[in-house]
């Protein structure tokens, strides 16, 4: 996504900024007062996945979304660091950087992931909305990295990928997921589809992720985790998560009926009082002011 000739349209854009934090100029979006709260995205999303949940929360807490390297609006820096070490790392480095100290992590999907390997680092409670924490099991272990990895190396992939990346097919991919978005959302996400340096990223990403020192490192994560699951999650199968999740010292699941993997774009206000209940809980947001 070219910054900034492709800001009209997205989502928020006026808190839009770009910070320079090497090896990636990111691109950031920020709002509201008081305990920082950290949102990330899922691969092959960007800030516009948090359109809704993004003011809802800034209502009561300094938030900040930012776009993973290569995605979205952040420019990405260094292609070897689109793993999950590295890419943990660099974000990790820009919330020192700006000062940035959360007292929570928010992340959905493969986001959810880097926030638990931030955890492992600086023990801060972590939320995780339909979080991709297993890899693929059988033939698909080895066979879907091995095609990311040839993809990612190929540079008419991306162009290919995005060339042909109609608005059907973006609904279908979407729905896919078990979830259904509203026009505006479709529209975002095939935005994203139909941009060759997302796709290129999303896919570089893909080829270096791995999970198996994250997986062996779960009961080392102290800090309290709370999950959020749509039940229709065709993505990532809750059940998956559900065992994986049973490693964890501290953690509680929500299972939501009838909504999927984007179970925020879905059903934002309901996830946002879900959050600011979870925050509460766990003693970690101030009560409201008396009237």
């Amino acid at each position: 996504m070219r910054w900034p000739d492709d800001l009209d349209g997205w989502p928020h854009r006026e808190v839009s900024r770009q910070i320079l934090c090497r090896p990636h100029r990111w691109h950031v979006q920020e709002a509201g007062t008081g305990p920082t709260l950290l949102l990330i995205h899922g691969a092959g999303g960007a800030t516009q996945s948090w359109r809704g949940l993004f003011p809802l929360l800034a209502k009561t807490h300094h938030v900040v979304a930012v776009d993973l390297p290569g995605q979205g609006f952040t420019e990405l820096g260094a292609r070897a660091r689109c793993g999950l070490a590295p890419m943990t790392e660099d974000l990790a480095s820009l919330a020192k950087q700006e000062g940035w100290q959360p007292i929570a992590l928010i992340g959905h999907s493969a986001g959810a992931a880097i926030a638990l390997q931030m955890s492992l680092t600086r023990p801060v409670p972590v939320i995780c909305l339909n979080p991709a924490l297993q890899n693929f099991d059988g033939v698909a272990g080895w066979l879907f990295p091995m095609l990311a990895k040839l993809l990612s190396i190929n540079p008419l992939s991306a162009a290919l990928f995005s060339a042909s990346a109609t608005p059907a097919k973006v609904r279908r991919l979407v729905e896919g997921t078990g979830s259904k978005l509203p026009p505006e959302g479709l529209t975002l996400y095939h935005r994203l589809a139909t941009d060759r340096e997302h796709v290129d990223s999303t896919l570089s990403m893909m080829a270096q992720w791995s999970l198996e020192g994250l997986l062996t490192r779960l009961p080392e994560i102290t800090a309290p985790v709370r999950v959020l699951l749509g039940a229709d999650d065709k993505a990532v199968p809750p059940a998956t998560t559900l065992r994986v999740c049973d490693r964890l010292p501290d953690c509680t699941i929500d299972t939501w009926a009838g909504l999927g993997h984007l179970v925020h774009e879905e059903a934002p206000e309901r996830t946002a009082r879900w959050i600011e209940t979870t925050l509460k809980d766990l003693r970690l947001s101030p009560p409201p002011e008396a009237p």
